[in-house]
């Protein structure tokens, strides 16, 4: 070969090896209204007058009623049809599309508010059951519709922003619900139910759900920076898709990560029920306000950390996984020790009492753990998907395996004795038994589990080009 022969090919060499991968270009051209900035806004929006205002009226401690055993009895409810919902929800995605099913899920909320209002101000319980049905049926497809949506919509380097952006919303629903009661019970320094009129406000918030979701664009419409199209579609056979998805629950690494699920979301009516039989009625509201600004916060700061691209995915996955899990073991610590006190004495503390910081400084952090257990569980399974078809699959799975666990923790935190204490000490009992088989999955993300999203987007060969650059930048830099 001629040295002129030879010099072409190294010129050409060159030129292939700086030409950009999929998905490596920030600078693709979008419409605002098609962004996946936007995306998040209405998602987000949508969450806030969904699964948010129904925070809202938890993070009251009882659905904001004196005792928490018939609100925990129709959460039990709620969870359980959800269960079935989520398991069912990408059968729906088929036939309706990703965006018709997430305005379907938030028609299920209202009537559940409703039912707290009229339990609140007349005393009658059936609509509470009824509202609490409803609100499970609806509330598993629009859990799944969103979780696919937040996993698949935005750009991979945008992914935990996305998250965090997208999940403050639901906190600000709480933010807003405890920002109410403070007015409307700033006075309030007893053991109580919160005024019906605040079941007004979120019945009428809730009730522009499905308006709010009109306004989401189809996954076809979406544009991204990277300029990657959105593919989020089923066209499995009903059967075929029960099937893949029964077959993705029993995959090894998806049976490893249900106790992180389990220990993770368990909490929800622990802390709920811990605030309701604790606190006074200002004291919840005021706990309902703060936790979620601080939950927000947290929520935001890990998202730009599982974002920070100059760490490594394995660095990022498991620097997340010992701070998390460590932070929970620390406040379990605390919180069976404040329990079994709380169960002797039977305190109502106000903010003016003697010893308050101690149970409302706990509640406060464990909202924000919940946060931060919810984020990272999104970004655990989404690197357990293959495909798009199977984001869908998975984010189902997630919701339903989360929706057991919280059916499990509301049913049981209706029985008095769990309710003040045994749950607790079982929350801490499934946070050791979730550490090891968790860690078995954590420990293989970034090594033999690569990065999924960019699999799923550039395929195998785009995704080896797009390392293989990166290692090359790395040893010039």
């Amino acid at each position: 070969m001629s040295e002129k022969s030879t010099e072409s090919v190294t010129v050409d060499a060159e030129i292939t090896t700086r030409e950009p991968t999929p998905g490596a270009d920030r600078s693709h051209p979008v419409k605002w209204y098609r962004s996946t900035f936007y995306n998040a806004l209405i998602l987000g929006i949508c969450n806030f007058l969904a699964p948010g205002i129904w925070g809202a009226m938890n993070s009251l401690g009882a659905g904001g009623q004196q005792q928490p055993y018939l609100v925990n009895t129709a959460n039990a409810l709620t969870f359980c049809l959800m269960v079935l919902s989520c398991f069912f929800s990408s059968v729906v995605v088929r036939a309706i599309g990703i965006k018709w099913t997430l305005i379907v899920g938030t028609m299920g909320y209202a009537p559940y508010a409703a039912g707290l209002y009229t339990n609140n101000r007349f005393g009658n319980e059936w609509l509470v059951i009824l509202g609490a049905a409803l609100c499970g049926l609806s509330a598993g497809v629009f859990w799944m519709a969103e979780a696919a949506i937040a996993l698949s919509y935005p750009e991979p380097y945008n992914q935990g922003k996305f998250l965090g952006f997208w999940l403050s919303f639901r906190l600000g629903g709480q933010v807003l619900g405890g920002a109410i009661n403070l007015g409307l019970n700033a006075n309030n320094n007893k053991a109580g139910k919160v005024s019906y009129n605040v079941y007004l406000a979120f019945i009428a918030l809730q009730a522009l759900g499905p308006f709010a979701g009109l306004l989401l664009n189809k996954p076809s419409r979406v544009q991204r920076r990277d300029g990657i199209p959105v593919n989020l579609k089923i066209t499995n056979s009903i059967w075929d898709e029960i099937k893949a998805t029964t077959s993705l629950f029993f995959s090894r690494n998806y049976l490893l990560i249900v106790p992180l699920i389990a220990q993770g979301v368990y909490t929800e009516a622990v802390m709920f029920t811990f605030q309701s039989l604790w606190f006074s009625v200002r004291a919840r509201a005021l706990g309902s306000f703060l936790s979620g600004v601080v939950a927000i916060i947290s929520g935001n700061l890990l998202g730009a950390f599982l974002d920070h691209n100059k760490l490594s995915l394995v660095t990022r996955a498991r620097g997340a996984f010992f701070v998390i899990l460590g932070l929970q073991g620390a406040w379990w610590i605390w919180a069976t020790v404040l329990v079994t006190d709380f169960h002797r004495s039977k305190p109502t503390y106000d903010w003016v009492d003697p010893g308050f910081g101690k149970g409302f400084a706990l509640f406060l952090f464990w909202v924000a753990g919940f946060q931060l257990n919810y984020m990272y569980l999104y970004f655990v399974v989404g690197n357990l998907a293959s495909t798009e078809a199977e984001v869908v699959r998975i984010a189902g799975l997630l919701r339903g395996t989360e929706s057991a666990a919280q059916a499990l923790s509301y049913g049981l935190n209706a029985i008095p004795i769990m309710g003040s204490i045994g749950s607790v000490y079982l929350n801490f009992g499934l946070w050791a038994i979730a550490i090891l088989p968790a860690w078995i999955v954590i420990k293989e993300i970034g090594v033999t589990i690569t990065d999924k999203k960019l699999q799923r987007e550039i395929g195998e060969v785009g995704l080896a080009n797009r390392l293989d650059a990166e290692r090359k930048e790395k040893s010039l830099s």
